[in-house]
């Protein structure tokens, strides 16, 4: 019976505003069951690539977000970029640049491959 009220539609009102209330009310951590997660990080400062470096420690893919500093200071991107560089190098991680306003770092045990092969 709830399948077909599924199909043919539930003739009783439903309150949406408690519905979305109640999104985040999950009691299990969806997060528990992970090994490594993939973290948007936006470059803006020397703390910012500190955090880069400890989350590619922990085995974490970091989506970096170097636009705004492109925009505003070229030589401490180039500075910051180097300091991160050195960091995930050291552990043996990688990093590419994905798009112009964006660095992909993988910590060690995940490489990019930065050239197609040749077909």
């Amino acid at each position: 019976m709830a399948f077909l009220e599924k199909l043919v539609g539930n003739k009783e009102e439903v309150d949406i505003e408690e519905f979305l209330n109640t999104l985040d009310d999950e009691d299990e951590d969806p997060y528990e069951d992970a090994d490594a997660f993939v973290k948007p990080i936006s470059l803006q400062n020397e703390e910012d690539a500190k955090l880069v470096v400890e989350e590619a420690k922990k085995g974490n893919i970091i989506l970096l977000n170097i636009g705004d500093l492109t925009k505003r200071n070229a030589i401490k991107l180039k500075e910051l970029v180097g300091q991160i560089k050195d960091g995930v190098e050291g552990i043996n991680g990688d990093l590419a640049r994905i798009t112009q306003d964006r660095i992909l770092v993988t910590p060690s045990r995940v490489k990019i491959i930065k050239r197609r092969e040749a077909k």
